[in-house]
C-alpha cells in the first residue's frame, strides 16, 4: 500500500517535470526552435486548430523559422495567428511559405525570460510540495485506518521526501541549464 502511494506521488511528480519541459521549450531563448509555435492556435475553417497541425515549422538557420501551411489558403490566418500572440515576430509571408526571423534578445528582453523561467521553475516546485502533502496524507490516513503503524509512517514520509528532493534538484538543473541559455549571448 505505501509502495503504491510513493509510486503514484513519483508519476505525478514525473508529470510536474514533463509539464515544465514543455512550459520552457515555448519560451524563446534568441532560437529559433519549432516547438516557440506550439501554443499558437490558427482558425481553421471556424474552430481553432493548433499550427502544427495545419502546417509544417522548420528551422532551417538558427535564428530564422519556416512555415510551409499544407493548404496556401491558411497563410492569412497563419499570418493573424502569429500577429496575435505574444511572441513579438512579425510573419513574412511570400504567398507559399512563411518566413519568421527572430530577433536578438536584448539584455532586458533576456532578463525577463529568465524571470519567467524561474517562475516557472518556482511553480513545478509548488505543484511538488502539493504532490507530497497529498501523498503523506493518504500515508496517514493509512495508519487512521489501522493499515501501518507510526514507525512505518515515519519512514514512508521520509521516502516520499527523498522523492520530492530528487525532483526539485531535477528542477533546479532544468531551470540553471535555460538561463544559461537564455543569457548567452
Amino acid at each position: 500500500m505505501i509502495k503504491d502511494v510513493i509510486k503514484v506521488a513519483e508519476e505525478k511528480m514525473q508529470k510536474t517535470i514533463s509539464v515544465l519541459h514543455s512550459d520552457l521549450s515555448t519560451m524563446k531563448a534568441g532560437r529559433a526552435n519549432p516547438t516557440m509555435l506550439d501554443r499558437i492556435q490558427v482558425d481553421y475553417y471556424g474552430s481553432p486548430c493548433p499550427l502544427n497541425q495545419v502546417a509544417n515549422v522548420s528551422a532551417p538557420e538558427p535564428r530564422m523559422l519556416v512555415i510551409t501551411p499544407w493548404e496556401k489558403s491558411l497563410l492569412k490566418e497563419i499570418e493573424k495567428a502569429i500577429l496575435k500572440s505574444d511572441l513579438g515576430i512579425n510573419p513574412s509571408n511570400d504567398g507559399a511559405i512563411i518566413r519568421l526571423l527572430v530577433p536578438e534578445l536584448t539584455e532586458e528582453t533576456r532578463k525577463n525570460i529568465v524571470k519567467n523561467v524561474k517562475k516557472a521553475g518556482e511553480d513545478a516546485k509548488v505543484a511538488l510540495r502539493s504532490i507530497r502533502r497529498d501523498a503523506n496524507e493518504k500515508i496517514k490516513a493509512l495508519k487512521k485506518d489501522g493499515h501501518i503503524s507510526e514507525d512505518e509512517v515515519k519512514k514512508a514520509e521520509d521516502n516520499v521526501q527523498k522523492v520530492t528532493d530528487k525532483f526539485v534538484k531535477e528542477i533546479d538543473t532544468i531551470i540553471a541549464a535555460k538561463e544559461k541559455e537564455v543569457m548567452s549571448v
